[in-house]
């Protein structure tokens, strides 16, 4: 099959969840098809990533437009309509032409769209399965949103918010013949409110390059956390906000030289707002967070909003790493708590687990040892991969025999 892929973000470096989802299901889909990325540019893209995608793609292409850029007047209107189409990022002509001209010559035989922002260029190609990977359900976290809600004004955006992006993807993801989500919780729900059938939506989980991660040495360093997650995702900001204001004091009044290491980009985010402190150390943007994640006795993450599925914990739980999380941030995956994981909700039980963790080296070994199987089985990018490809191959085998 040939494979056009529209990409909200450019796919290589791995420097966030939706970079990494999208790399790997692209990288599984050229192994067995022929595959061309167009793909917005949300960062500077040197010559050096675009040779990276050539030599897992036929064609790659890459628009020089940031569509989460809007003028004033235009998120100004936005705010006040409740249409559909006043969610939509920006529109890119120059993403819609070079679209057009690709299929034009090229004679795609599926378009996938990665993620709700490029969907819509994806409904304007005809005679190609049309497909869209619905990385997260906006409408659910825009819910959310509104429900912790602080203020009147806060409380007013959010709710429109949500019922701009429930009439959004409703009208948008029922002109796909085939949506795939991260789990069968977001599958559930997005078949409450979008007129698709069943059979148009599978689950296509996050996962973690197993091969990848099991070359780094582990050396953990005594009573060293980590949070793996890029602190320019207003979820993980106030993950870490929360974190340090009511949990890390807990911690350490029990054990005074913990520490906390937190990975990712931190450019224009507020950290002197955080309640940081000598044992609290940001790296920055790191190519590879492995060596970090797996030196650390444990991740710690706790999520209170967000969605889809938890890249960072599979991360962790390919190296070794046992992981404390809230129920929200190991929302949608198959674990279970003190099998796989540890679940905690408030403050005083998040830290008492994360004491518990540190002072248990019986506990770490388990929990280790079987959330590295639960991603083997079940989180493996190559076996995810297969799973897709499969799919696709069904869904064009049926609309051929239609024919």
């Amino acid at each position: 099959m040939r494979i056009l892929l529209l990409s909200t973000w450019f796919p290589f470096p791995l420097s966030q969840g939706s970079k990494i989802r999208a790399y790997h299901l692209i990288r599984s889909l050229a192994e067995e098809n022929e595959v061309a990325l167009v793909s917005f540019e949300d960062m500077i893209v040197q010559p050096e990533l675009v040779e990276h995608m050539k030599r897992i793609c036929k064609i790659v292409e890459v628009v020089p437009a940031n569509p989460f850029v809007h003028n004033r007047l235009r998120t100004l209107k936005g705010w006040f309509s409740l249409q559909p189409g006043s969610v939509r990022a920006s529109f890119s002509p120059e993403m819609a032409s070079r679209i057009k001209r690709i299929s034009a010559e090229w004679s795609p035989d599926a378009v996938i769209a990665l993620t709700f922002v490029t969907a819509p260029y994806a409904t304007a190609i005809s005679g190609a399965l049309k497909v869209v990977d619905v990385d997260n359900l906006m409408a659910r976290m825009m819910h959310e949103n509104f429900l912790q809600a602080k203020t009147s004004t806060a409380k007013v955006r959010s709710w429109l918010a949500w019922k701009k992006f429930f009439h959004y993807e409703e009208n948008l993801y029922s002109k796909f013949d085939l949506c795939a989500v991260v789990s069968e919780r977001d599958r559930r729900e997005i078949l409450n409110y979008v007129p698709i059938q069943p059979d148009q939506v599978i689950v296509v989980p996050n996962g973690a390059d197993i091969d990848f991660y099991q070359t780094v040495y582990k050396n953990p360093e005594v009573n060293r956390l980590v949070y793996n997650g890029a602190l320019t995702y207003k979820p993980n900001y106030d993950a870490i906000d929360y974190f340090l204001r009511y949990i890390f004091p807990l911690i350490r009044e029990k054990v005074s030289d913990a520490k906390l290491i937190v990975t990712g980009g931190t450019n224009g985010v507020p950290i002197n707002s955080l309640q940081i402190n000598d044992h609290v150390t940001f790296t920055g943007y790191l190519k590879d967070i492995r060596q970090v994640v797996a030196d650390s006795w444990a991740c710690i993450v706790p999520l209170k909003t967000g969605g889809g599925t938890r890249i960072k914990i599979l991360e962790a739980m390919a190296l070794g790493t046992p992981v404390i999380s809230t129920s929200k941030g190991a929302e949608g995956l198959d674990v279970e708590s003190d099998h796989h994981l540890l679940i905690a909700e408030t403050p005083g039980d998040f830290a008492n687990q994360t004491i518990r963790l540190l002072s248990d080296q019986e506990l770490r070994n388990k929990l280790a040892l079987n959330a590295a199987q639960l991603v083997q089985e079940k989180y493996n990018w190559s076996k995810i991969g297969q799973y897709l490809n499969n799919e696709l191959k069904k869904l064009f085998s049926s609309q051929h025999r239609e024919v």
